[in-house]
């Protein structure tokens, strides 16, 4: 036959195959879609692709004496959807040149099939020498099954495998490899988009136990480790149970996507969440309850995980004998571990549950607790109910976890890990993996909560003082922590149920506090920060901390130094606690500046405008003389500038804008200055030009045009028609790259502002316009608009999801309707933008106009 025909052959018996195996794959996922039997469908998706290569050796044959070899998962005899199949092709000998041809054109006639082959090509030899330097490399082997080929050679090359196989050089490289992978995703299952196969708690950390298990000798599945007695029977099946919930989401999430992907993306969430099947329950969303449910299976598998990996280090590596030292007549010391005296202990005296953690923190030398140990507590959890609960004896103990010197944060996770914490407290259990979509909290409600009780406990830590000197400094004069710990714990725990979290959190701190004796001024101090924590926050980065009004008024809300001490430090700790996105120093400085100010008038030095603006009049004069600015120079300017001016900067702001200003008063020319924030992170601008109906509008298109993130605005005009404007942006240009970005800053904004008109906004920087989380969870746009106190401004607070170019589209609707803006507070957080602006005009002062003002608002928002 012509080679011709050939190929022609040989093509249309391949095009057969292929649609063959499309075929066969279609009604496997179909027959799954029937009885969901997710082991079934890899099972068969494995066969059908065995049968596919064997077929396809009869066109494309392998070389002479070779073996066709299943390795990895699909080794293992499980193929998911759209998983590549993975394949060794074992030679005698390396391969000669026209073996190398008919192995390259097997392999490319898989890939025509459709079956994306991961494939190495190696003698035994070879693959030796590869596994000896890769633990990937050797796990992959391990799981090998003969396909085709040469049994006798796949035969020899099972035995060397396991000839070379050292359990404990496997053990200790598979746990440094899982430690690794964990540190990558955070070393928490509890991410808002996790890896349901390679984050930890997923089916990754389910392989890693049975290859372990496997190596050592102690079985191939769950109920062979189980008879080993390294399982029992519940933690044989609840593994099981995981393995086939995890294993299901895996193929979901593959038929979804119609590709290999193994990521619960935002936008994926809310159809898997309607692919099984649930519906929405109050506020929260399907998507949520899919994600909590996820989250409780990944955190049953990492308490398992831990368990199991326990157990297995104590069969692998015997210790040296070492006396036991007896602790109580409870607890006793071995190895440098926590072991009870007897194995049911927790079953006879439930109330060592929580004293089995105040123990671990009250002996320094102690590492952990040993796995029999963990295992009975987790174990031990289910006697966790109303009457434990109201035990004194529990309650004390539970008090002095959080009054220890050391290792609160430590036994908190642990007791959350084994679910003992959230059994304690009914209303902690009801945010284990419960998600945020306000787009700038990182982690889940409960992740979070444990994440402020650690920053709290840093404030406590002298190592740590570096990082928050001044939180560490109130925090050394606080005479109880412990009860900012407590605050802490409720200030989220009504997250998700509808309504005020902070007054139903306040609720409930309050119900603990009468439980556990707590004192009355200590439950009005915990009590309040549960109900204020969001206060101190929004006063800072909303309200106009130069407006002596502004801070008597939070001064007197808060009522005592105490307070204030006790919310600042909870306010910084829970900032940090959203997401490493969120803080700042400009957020720090304004929390310091709210604070100091407040602490001024708890101590009787109650706001006086008028001294407060002389005091900050001769701050500034004084630095002015050290630039060698003459003594009266500063007279024309100041007298154009109204009081609201001097009140709203800071003596060294006035020094700055008086230095480059008191010559140019009358100037025609737009002066533009930058520099670096003296505070920290972020530049300051300050604009002085003629004053222009579009001039806002042109400075934030500006800053859009070059990426800088504006946060925070002081609008004023000269009694000469001048307007001083000054902002504060972020830029994410390094040191290095500062410098000769403000000059550039300075010389495009006077160019910009001399123009004649605004010229179209291009980006100079490239980015996504949304992020597939605000894409996924939208911020529905909101408008407040109302008369300030005086009844001569109009108080603006606009709350929408974030984006290029939001605030410049707000600026274009402020010059449509004519509206001065008098001062802006914008706040970013996360991709949620909160602004505030003081603003009046003419349109505002009739219902009509308020009307037109507000819905051309909304539209340049959505």
């Amino acid at each position: 036959m012509p080679i011709s025909a050939q190929l022609s052959t040989s093509m249309r018996a391949l095009s057969e195959q292929r649609q063959s195996l499309q075929d066969a794959k279609e009604q496997a996922v179909g027959a799954f879609r029937q009885s969901l039997r997710c082991d079934l469908l890899l099972t068969e998706l494995a066969e059908i692709v065995d049968h596919s290569l064997n077929e396809l050796l009869a066109l494309y044959p392998l070389p002479a004496k070779a073996a066709l070899l299943a390795v990895g998962g699909y080794g293992r005899g499980e193929l998911y959807p759209h998983s590549d199949v993975d394949l060794l092709i074992l030679l005698e000998h390396p391969a000669t040149e026209a073996e190398a041809l008919q192995i390259s054109e097997l392999l490319t006639a898989m890939w025509d099939l459709g079956l994306e082959p991961g494939h190495s090509v190696r003698t035994i030899a070879e693959c030796l020498e590869e596994a000896t330097k890769d633990i990937t490399v050797e796990t992959a082997l391990l799981e090998s099954r003969y396909l085709a080929g040469n049994p006798t050679l796949a035969r020899a090359f099972e035995r060397a495998i396991q000839a070379q196989l050292d359990k404990h050089a496997f053990f200790r490289a598979k746990l440094l490899e899982m430690r690794q992978r964990h540190n990558k995703f955070d070393n928490t299952p509890f991410a808002l988009e996790p890896n349901c196969k390679e984050s930890p708690g997923g089916l990754r950390d389910l392989q890693v136990i049975l290859w372990m298990a496997r190596a050592a000798g102690y079985g191939n599945n769950w109920a062979e480790i189980g008879k080993q007695g390294l399982l029992t029977n519940d933690e044989v099946r609840y593994l099981r149970r995981a393995e086939l919930a995890f294993q299901r989401l895996r193929i979901e999430l593959h038929l979804h996507a119609g590709r290999r992907e193994d990521r619960l993306l935002f936008d994926v969430q809310p159809a898997l969440a309607k692919v099984y099947g649930f519906a929405a329950s109050g506020p929260r969303r399907p998507s949520e309850l899919l994600m909590q449910r996820y989250y409780w299976a990944a955190k049953r598998v990492t308490q398992l995980n831990t368990l199991l990996i326990q157990n297995l280090q104590e069969r692998l590596f015997e210790r040296s004998d070492e006396l036991a030292e007896e602790i109580d007549q409870d607890f006793y010391r071995l190895h440098d571990l926590l072991h009870t005296v007897r194995e049911d202990a927790f079953d006879r005296k439930p109330t060592l549950i929580l004293r089995a953690f105040l123990v671990l923190q009250q002996h320094a030398s102690l590492k952990g607790m040993s796995a029999p140990m963990l295992r009975a507590l987790w174990h031990a959890r289910t006697h966790i109910d109303k009457h434990f609960r109201h035990n004194p004896v529990n309650r004390h103990a539970f008090l002095s976890i959080l009054q220890q010197p050391r290792g609160i944060v430590h036994a908190l996770r642990q007791m959350n890990d084994l679910g003992i914490l959230p059994r304690y407290l009914p209303p902690f259990r009801r945010i284990v993996g419960q998600m945020q979509h306000d787009l700038f909290h990182a982690y889940t409600v409960d992740q979070h909560i444990l994440n402020v009780i650690r920053n709290l406990r840093r404030f406590t830590m002298a190592e740590h003082a570096h990082e928050y000197p001044f939180c560490t400094q109130l925090m050394a004069d606080f005479d109880q922590p412990w009860l900012l710990y407590v605050a802490a714990l409720f200030h989220d725990i009504a997250k998700g149920r509808g309504g005020d979290h902070s007054t139903l959190g306040a609720d409930e701190v309050r119900q603990f506090a009468a439980d556990h004796g707590m004192s009355v001024e200590d439950t009005d101090l915990v009590e309040f920060l549960v109900r204020e924590h969001l206060t101190m926050s929004m006063a800072a980065q909303k309200k106009d901390l130069s407006d002596p009004e502004v801070v008597l008024h939070f001064a007197q809300h808060i009522g005592s130094t105490r307070r204030l001490v006790a919310l600042y430090l909870l306010t910084v700790a829970d900032i940090r606690g959203t997401s490493p996105k969120v803080w700042n120093a400009w957020k720090a400085r304004l929390l310091e500046e709210l604070f100091y100010k407040a602490q001024a008038v708890l101590g009787g030095d109650a706001p006086d405008s008028k001294a407060m603006l002389d005091k900050r009049k001769k701050e500034a004069l004084a630095e002015l003389r050290l630039f060698g600015v003459e003594e009266n120079a500063h007279q024309r300017l100041w007298s154009t500038l109204g009081l609201s001016y001097f009140l709203r900067h800071e003596a060294a702001e006035i020094a700055w804008h008086t230095r480059h200003l008191y010559n140019k008063v009358d100037t025609e020319t737009p002066i533009v200055k930058a520099r670096n924030h003296p505070h920290g992170e972020g530049i300051q601008v300050v604009v002085y030009t003629p004053d222009a109906p579009d001039l806002f509008t042109r400075i934030c298109g500006y800053f859009e045009q070059r990426c800088l993130s504006i946060l925070d605005a002081h609008i004023h005009t000269t009694k000469n028609h001048r307007a001083l404007d000054t902002f504060m942006v972020l830029s994410d240009k390094s040191m290095k790259e500062q410098r000769p970005f403000l000059n550039l800053i300075e010389h495009e904004l006077i160019g910009l502002l001399a123009a004649p008109a605004a010229p179209e906004i291009q980006r100079a920087c490239i980015g996504p316009s949304r992020s597939r989380q605000s894409r996924a969870f939208p911020i529905r746009p909101s408008i407040e608009l109302r008369s300030d106190e005086k009844g001569e401004h109009w108080i603006l607070n606009i709350t929408a999801g974030d984006r290029p170019g939001v605030l410049h589209a707000v600026a274009q609707v402020f010059v449509k309707h004519g509206i001065n803006l008098r001062t802006a507070k914008v706040m970013t957080l996360g991709e949620r933008i909160e602004d505030s602006f003081l603003i009046d005009g003419l349109k505002l002062n009739d219902a009509r106009g308020q009307l037109d003002f507000e819905r051309d608002l909304m539209a340049a928002l959505q």
